[in-house]
């Protein structure tokens, strides 16, 4: 591109030459010329011939000249890549001031000059497009404040999860902006409207369809001549007219309120009233207009189609203008005009009887001093804009001056769109940063309770012989697909990047036998402590990104060993993280599978039913028996015996003693006496290990993940803090086989970490524990501004491995509020006076106390009191 004239000039044909929606707009309203690349005319020189035949081009005659001008750029564009004479008289064409209705052009033979047109039209729609979805925002923005709308609409957040829209939430920040510090619109308190409310997603689709409008067209002004092109955008400018008609429907609704509503001035609201109402579509119109171009687009005439589609832009241009002066007037109130009906508004010195009479300067004056920022620098801007260096207006001239403003065709449009832009990204400071919901974030006090329970954790599982594993934090889809029964639909999938199908690990179990099955081990037993991700609801210690800490023991091993380990290991866990009581409830897979073939569930629904059974510490059985009746259709019969069973829980060898007694149901299937067996050896070990008295035999307890196969269970804690089930786990002997491997059977348990933090910070609020942050021993406080003796003092106290901080600092106030602030129990005070004794002052913080001690003597010194600490 090049200027020529004071006028822009866009290059066609010409190596990397890409035609924009900007350029086709400037080009359609004379703003800039066309000129074709030496390179491409040499080309057509060189291979192309004059056609002895002609070809009459004809334009639709109710094309505008500026549709007529992007229709005759598009066609030259696309005839470029051909070798036709036509390209050059295209461009005589578009030089001309005078566009016809027909051309004679030399016969390019059979070529889809209809593809030219809609492209044509479409880079002005898709120009046209972006700038009102800026400008549509800002108009409604200033709407609110004049109706004192309602604000909760705009109380939205993005999910993190897909169920949410982005657009939506980002339209609904926008606004936040123009409203902050704003004592007009507040949430919950206001006008409630649907035109109002409606805004949010409204304006999200279109910001929606303005995108896909934009990419659509961005291919299509620069490729040739393509089959299927017409219906393809076409498609996209259906979706467009519909978003145009929800957005000119909620505007005209607003306009409607604003003039029945924000003018206490009934002749200001008249007298506006009376200039617009020529100037505004009506709600009627719009139909009528939307029906002719959905009308257009079923009868396959794709030329008055995106001619209707370019009226419909233009008309919803126009509503949302008188939305714009409607709200600009009933904001500014009646002081900017020079009328006749207002000869005393806005005069210097005005006096206190003169506003009493005058109710809307009142008005005026409390709507102005209670704007947003962001309002109140954009009215500032519109009326900088509009009066120049004038004081008064008269209204037919600012209704004019207005819609000009909003034109694209007009200069200062340009200047609008950029102080829409600025108010926003200026702004952006106001937008407090969130996290996502079901994240959080771990402050420098809780860290230390956090790694004070892991240090806990793993000295537990080594303990026990388990060794570490770190596996990634995603994993093929198809390793998790098929794994946790109806718990699927919390898995995260990662968007395609163009390569393996991928999804962020539900647990660490999975991962832990994908890792077995693919190194071929047939024996491991493990610890891992990492991150899981799940689309679940968030609630008190329930969260979206969570760490578990695991331990699985796989390999073939004594019957029932690995099983009576897992459950000493979690009672050890969970008595040394001294989180108060606590339950641990175990049933046994196949006891269940024997529970409900003996009550009648047919196989194929053993695992949908165990999924509904697993829902009875959140629902009472009647909930759940409504599930499994009304939607999984189990007989109502079957169901109320299943509810026989589920009840029964109590201590392990009691029950277990109960339901072995002779006439047992239990023991006329071999799945349900295989695992009353198993749970026998069980509870024989838990009772020997002196930790039976934490288990409860529950037979409700499901675990509604797939791939267990032995015993389950679920620690619960049991105090005041409700945060529901604390850890699990379970035998699954087929999981590592199912991976492509020969089977390896194995057992886990899975604890619930955030839900442990949760507890223990309750514990600590209730009982008002003191928290250190950092681990510092000593801090050493130079009373100077000499590094470099901070730093051989510090030095020789981290050789020895001595927790220590420095301070440089002339006043010793801010020695000591560090000390204090951050609990640490020494200072080694050097000074002046110190320093020319060669000593340090040793204080005890807390008793209060110091010495003075040899300069050589400090490290020593240190290590002889700390190892008196401890």
């Amino acid at each position: 591109m090049a200027s020529a004239a004071g006028i822009r000039v866009v290059t066609l044909g010409g190596k990397g030459s890409s035609l924009t929606s900007y350029s086709v707009f400037e080009i359609a309203n004379g703003f800039a010329r066309v000129a074709i690349d030496a390179s491409a005319i040499s080309r057509r020189s060189s291979s192309s011939s004059v056609s002895a035949s002609k070809f009459l081009l004809s334009i639709p005659t109710y094309f505008t000249p500026e549709e007529t001008r992007a229709y005759l750029v598009l066609l030259l564009n696309k005839l470029l890549v051909s070798s036709s004479s036509s390209c050059t008289q295209l461009l005589e064409i578009l030089d001309g001031d005078v566009i016809a209705s027909e051309y004679s052009l030399d016969d390019l033979g059979a070529v889809d000059y209809t593809s030219a047109s809609i492209d044509g039209v479409s880079g002005i729609l898709d120009h046209g497009v972006s700038g009102l979805s800026s400008i549509v925002d800002a108009v409604a923005a200033m709407s609110c404040e004049a109706l004192r709308a309602d604000a909760s609409p705009f109380n939205l957040m993005d999910s993190g999860d897909g169920s949410s829209s982005k657009d939506v939430v980002a339209v609904a920040a926008d606004f936040k902006i123009f409203f902050n510090d704003s004592k007009m619109v507040k949430s919950g308190n206001g006008l409630s409207d649907p035109s109002v409310a409606e805004i949010p997603s409204v304006h999200g689709g279109f910001r929606e369809i303005s995108r896909l409008l934009h990419s659509k067209t961005r291919v299509q002004l620069n490729s040739g001549f393509r089959e299927g092109s017409v219906k393809d955008l076409s498609t996209t400018l259906l979706s467009l007219a519909r978003a145009l008609e929800n957005l000119g429907e909620i505007s005209i609704q607003r306009t409607k309120l604003l003039l029945s509503n924000s003018f206490p001035d009934v002749k200001l609201q008249s007298r506006l009233s009376e200039i617009l109402i020529p100037k505004c579509l009506g709600y009627e119109d719009l139909v009528g207009l939307c029906e002719s171009s959905y009308s257009a687009l079923r009868k396959k005439n794709y030329l008055l189609f995106v001619h209707k589609v370019y009226d419909l832009l233009e008309a919803v241009r126009g509503i949302v203008s008188c939305e714009a002066i409607v709200a600009f007037v009933s904001l500014e109130g009646s002081t900017m005009f020079a009328d006749n009906s207002y000869p005393d508004n806005g005069n210097a010195g005005e006096s206190s009887v003169d506003e009493a009479s005058n109710p809307s300067k009142k008005s005026d004056k409390k709507k102005k001093g209670g704007l947003g920022k962001g309002t109140s620098d954009l009215i500032k801007f519109i009326k900088e804009r509009l009066l120049g260096e004038a004081t008064k207006v008269s209204m037919e001239k600012l209704s004019e001056d207005f819609i000009s403003l909003l034109n694209p065709r007009f200069l200062f449009f340009s200047d609008l769109l950029l102080k829409v832009k600025k108010i926003v990204e200026s702004n952006e400071s106001l937008k407090r940063p969130k996290l996502p919901k079901g994240t959080r974030d771990f402050s420098k006090e809780q860290m230390a309770v956090r790694e004070k329970a892991f240090a806990i954790i793993v000295d537990v599982f080594k303990r026990h012989g388990a060794m570490s594993l770190d596996t990634p934090v995603f994993e093929l889809r198809e390793t998790l697909m098929g794994k946790y029964g109806e718990d699927a639909k919390l898995i995260y999938d990662i968007a395609d990047q163009g390569g393996e199908l991928l999804s962020l690990r539900y647990d660490l179990t999975v991962p832990f036998a994908r890792y077995v099955a693919m190194n071929g081990l047939t024996s491991f037993k493990r610890y891992q402590i990492g991150k899981v991700y799940r689309r679940d609801n968030p609630s008190k210690g329930r969260y979206r990104e969570f760490y578990q800490c695991d331990l699985d023991i796989a390999g073939q091993f004594e019957k029932m060993g690995p099983d009576f380990e897992v459950i000493k290991i979690l009672t050890e866990l969970l008595d040394e993280l001294n989180i108060g009581n606590y339950e641990v409830k175990l049933n046994h897979r196949k006891l269940l599978d024997g529970m409900l073939a003996i009550c009648g569930v047919p196989a194929e629904k053993f695992r949908t039913i165990c999924s509904s059974v697993d829902k009875l510490d959140k629902q009472t059985f009647e909930q759940v028996k409504k599930e499994m009746v009304q939607e999984k259709g189990l007989a109502e019969e079957v169901a109320d015996k299943i509810g026989t069973f589920v009840k029964l829980r109590g201590s392990p060898l009691e029950l277990l003693s109960k339901l072995k007694e002779e006439g047992s149901e239990f023991l006329t299937n071999s799945d349900s006496e295989l695992a009353l067996n198993e749970l026998g050896i069980l509870f024989k070990a838990l009772a020997r290990s002196k930790c039976i008295d934490k288990v409860v035999f529950d037979l409700s307890l499901a675990r509604g993940l797939d791939y267990y196969t032995g015993m389950i269970f679920e620690a619960v804690f049991k105090g005041t803090a409700q945060v529901g089930s604390i850890a699990s786990g379970g035998r699954y002997d087929n999981l590592i086989g199912s991976l492509g491997s020969k089977p390896v059977p194995a057992v886990g348990i899975s604890l619930g970490i955030e839900r442990v933090f949760a507890i223990m910070e309750e514990i600590q609020k209730d009982g008002n524990q003191d928290i250190r942050a950092v681990e510092t021993q000593v801090l050493v406080s130079i009373l100077g501004d000499d590094l470099s003796l901070a730093a051989e003092i510090t030095s020789n106290l981290w050789n020895k491995k001595i927790k220590a901080e420095f301070m440089v600092n002339k006043r010793m106030a801010k020695h000591f509020d560090r000390a204090t602030g951050s609990k640490i129990p020494y200072m080694a005070v050097v000074g002046d006076h110190e320093l020319s004794k060669g000593i340090v002052k040793l204080k005890n913080v807390k008793a209060g106390t110091e010495e003075e001690v040899p300069m050589d003597a400090l490290v020593p010194e240190l290590q002889r009191r700390l190892d008196n600490q401890s």
